[in-house]
């Protein structure tokens, strides 16, 4: 009976590696990108890039377990997901008030240690920010805050 049971397991996880997930990005135009628009330095591309633009922009890295599904279809929904919260790479798409509203979002979920999710840092080492690195990513979100709604605080 057991092996029977193992033995459907396995052809039933074979039969689902036929449905798979596109992994074709959307086209981006880098000057709409949050971090070309406000002028990041090469730490802070780092950090973002690491931590935050798998899931939150066009621009997806995809991880070889992407291939194997019911992973792919998890992630795949949590990307699109990311995406449709925040997506880095149309930034200057949104109106000035929705950018507002996504930084200081973002400052309070990164101070929070929400963001990146354990999930992803379970697998991406370099997402694994310190609480330095989260420090200078919330300092310069506020200062590019306070430029764009001229909150000089």
């Amino acid at each position: 009976m057991k092996k029977k049971i193992l033995a459907g397991i396995i052809i039933v996880f074979a039969l689902i590696q036929f449905k798979t997930v596109d992994k074709t990005n959307p086209e981006t135009d880098s000057a709409q990108d949050f971090l070309a628009v406000n002028n990041a330095s090469i730490e802070m591309e780092n950090l973002f890039k690491n931590a935050c633009y798998d899931c939150h922009s066009n621009v997806t890295r995809y991880p070889w377990y992407f291939s194997v599904a019911p992973i792919s279809w998890w992630t795949r929904g949590h990307i699109d997901h990311a995406r449709g919260n925040l997506n880095f790479s149309i930034w200057q798409t949104y109106q000035q008030k929705k950018q507002d509203y996504k930084l200081e979002e973002s400052i309070e979920i990164i101070n929070k240690k929400w963001m990146p999710p354990k999930t992803y840092k379970m697998m991406h080492a370099e997402a694994r920010l310190s609480d330095e690195e989260r420090e200078k990513m919330v300092s310069w979100m506020k200062s590019i805050n306070n430029n764009t709604t001229g909150n000089n605080e």
